[in-house]
């Protein structure tokens, strides 16, 4: 029988600890002989992310025991963390472990043993790091990307595509690994070797681009010793971003490029599918995949509009085939296998899971971390996908979340509270999949608007530019029209408004907060609040000169950076809100939460600040994830008026 219980008051079976467990999704998949490989994460054990193998027999088995960490911290953000290649006396895999950024081997089949470092460690700065690693067994070595560290600032490094050896012979000695190529440039990815072993190829761009604003596709003839001839460009520049590049069997060279407007496929040069889609996005990761190459010449494809769906291209014909199920939405991590496919998808109604595509019959099925519903589905929100009206008339894409219970429903007349999701990244995308983070507050009578503002991708570069020097005005804009237009319809309750973010998010909370009055609260995770200091050496180096396309170049404006930082305009927020950050974060360092609360000393405006030991830039460990957002939701319910049942009053200070 349903109930009338006001908004906010909804007893709720999906609480802060199955959101945490249910944290995070699948990575880098891969396969080793016949077998799919990928990463996952372990929310409760530590946040660490395992190695996990699908056997024969179709049984899951975690590869390595904790405390191993399979991942990578190149440029911070990471990317593909391992390879392995089957003989036929088992597999042999590489891999990054996280605490101390070395490149082990490891063969799990081998009587008593254990993982061996391939790699030294260095005192210099920030270390040695490695990613993005390709086992050729027959040379006897790996080829990857090493990031060095050369002095103790964030900003001095060099980053170079090496060859490691096998044997371990570098694991002491730095001198042993081989630099691939004297060709220098400050971001590289990991060089992909021909079919034949004649011709290598790889991605490269320099500061102060992003490598959504331009990279350059090399290529470089490689002798039979395995060193490099001269390198030339053969695509890409200053305004032309290729995502990605990989060898075809017949040795053609495919990528993905902008150049449209819209991330295409190419094959030596020549468009294959050109529509205005995207067959590519923004290159966080070194190592992610968005399209994979098969035996048979086709060529395993995710692409959309707003959306990455999973199909097959024949580039003969130009034509797509989608796979049929439940996924809406998949992430950028492809292998290939024979006529195998396997990648990592969601939909609205499920969390991400491997699944694998047959190429021949078309059939899709769950082969590895499958969702499993952890509550009834009845709880989980149904999500609506619309576009408003933005300043000027522009066009704003958004997901709405509107409150939801099976058996709960408000008094007539009630309009519910709403928060107001700002991504991350900014050159990123909130996707439409089901995250028990939203279900938690939905569940609970409280609705969500993830707004996908002006410079999200997935919508051509055209409106991925809106942000180009517009950083804390379009974003901000986008996010208050979409708040603004849910209550002027009847949808949210003007009154009873938050908006919330991490990183980028975390920038346009705390903007929205200090230049608008359309917030009651606000909750800012891991925020940018100081541009001037944060773009001069408080970040790390992939986004240390980020700023001069979101802002504008220093030198020339550098009373913009003034202008919008939250840090200085603190003296404008009267809205309460919860600051919640990590210690250990490189990226956006606590120091700039700490300048913030102290020009609101003595202002008297309710808050939290909630700092994490052990934590860095995204929250990883389960008590962590429950901490904040039980926090986040007692601001909500005091700002708001709301009596959510079960939930630790938040102390907020003045």
């Amino acid at each position: 029988m349903v109930q009338t219980l006001k908004y906010g008051a909804w007893p709720s079976p999906i609480d802060a600890a199955l959101a945490a467990a249910h944290d995070g999704q699948p990575e880098a998949v891969g396969f080793v002989g016949d077998e799919a490989w990928w990463t996952e994460p372990r929310p409760t054990e530590g946040g660490r992310r395992a190695l996990v193998r699908r056997t024969a027999d179709g049984l899951e088995k975690t590869v390595l025991p904790a405390p191993w960490n399979v991942r990578s911290r190149v440029m911070e953000y990471g990317g593909r963390p391992w390879a392995g290649v089957m003989r036929p006396e088992g597999p042999l895999v590489v891999f990054v472990h996280f605490a101390d950024q070395r490149l082990y081997v490891y063969e799990p089949e081998a009587p008593g043993a254990g993982p061996r470092p391939l790699t030294p460690l260095s005192a210099v700065g920030g270390g040695l790091r490695w990613v993005d690693p390709q086992v050729h067994l027959e040379r006897g070595e790996v080829w990857c990307v090493l990031e060095e560290f050369t002095g103790d600032e964030p900003t001095d490094v060099r980053r170079v595509a090496v060859s490691v050896p096998l044997d371990g012979s570098a694991s002491e000695d730095r001198d042993a690994v081989r630099e691939l190529t004297d060709a220098r440039h400050r971001f590289v990815t990991g060089p992909r070797l021909s079919p034949d072993g004649r011709r290598a190829a790889w991605l490269a761009w320099d500061h102060p681009r992003m490598p959504w604003d331009g990279t350059e596709l090399i290529v470089v003839d490689v002798a039979g010793d395995g060193t490099f001839r001269e390198p030339a460009t053969v695509a890409g520049g200053p305004d032309e971003s290729i995502a990605q590049a990989e060898w075809a069997a017949d040795g053609s060279l495919l990528h993905a490029s902008d150049r449209t407007g819209w991330w295409n496929l190419y094959r030596d040069g020549v468009p294959l599918c050109p529509r205005e889609e995207e067959f590519g996005g923004p290159l966080w990761k070194v190592g992610q995949r968005w399209f994979a190459p098969l035996e048979n010449g086709l060529i395993a494809v995710l692409h959309g509009k707003g959306a990455a769906r999973l199909g097959v291209l024949d580039p003969d014909r130009g034509e797509v085939v989608d796979a049929a199920g439940r996924w809406t939405e998949f992430a950028p991590t492809l292998a290939v296998h024979g006529s195998r496919i396997v990648a990592v998808g969601a939909g609205p109604r499920s969390a991400y899971e491997v699944v694998e595509l047959d190429s021949r019959t078309g059939r899709a099925r769950v082969i590895g971390s499958g969702h499993q519903d952890p509550v009834d589905p009845a709880y989980y929100p149904e999500p609506q996908i619309r576009t408003f009206n933005g300043p000027g008339g522009r066009e704003i894409h958004a997901h709405i979340y509107p409150p939801h219970h099976p058996g709960h429903i408000a008094p007539a007349g009630e309009l519910p509270p709403y928060v107001v999701w700002a991504h991350g990244g900014p050159t990123g995308r909130a996707p439409l999949v089901l995250d028990l983070e939203i279900a938690y507050f939905t569940s609970r009578g409280i609705g969500v608007a993830e707004v996908n503002y002006g410079g999200s991708t997935g919508y051509g570069r055209e409106y991925r530019n809106r942000l180009r020097e517009q950083w804390g005005v379009v974003d901000v804009e986008d996010c208050a029209a979409v708040a603004l237009a849910l209550a002027d319809e009847g949808t949210a309750d003007r009154d009873r408004l938050a908006v919330r973010g991490g990183s980028a998010g975390g920038w346009t909370t705390a903007a929205s907060l200090t230049t608008t009055d359309v917030y009651a609260c606000g909750t800012i995770i891991y925020p940018v609040l100081d541009l001037a200091n944060w773009g001069s050496g408080e970040t790390h180096d992939f986004e240390s000169q980020y700023l001069e396309s979101l802002v504008g170049p220093y030198a020339q404006v550098p009373d913009r950076y003034a202008e919008r930082s939250p840090l200085e305009h603190a003296d404008r927020i009267t809205a309460p809100f919860l600051l919640l950050q990590g210690l250990d974060d490189p990226i956006c360092p606590p120091a700039q939460c700490e300048r913030f609360l102290a020009r609101l000393d003595g202002r008297r405006v309710p808050h939290a600040y909630i700092a994490f030991e052990g934590e860095g830039h995204g929250f990883r460990r389960a008590d962590t994830m429950v901490r904040a957002l039980e926090a986040e939701l007692s601001l909500y319910a005091q700002v708001f008026g709301l009596n959510p049942p079960c939930v630790p009053t938040l102390e907020l200070s003045k």
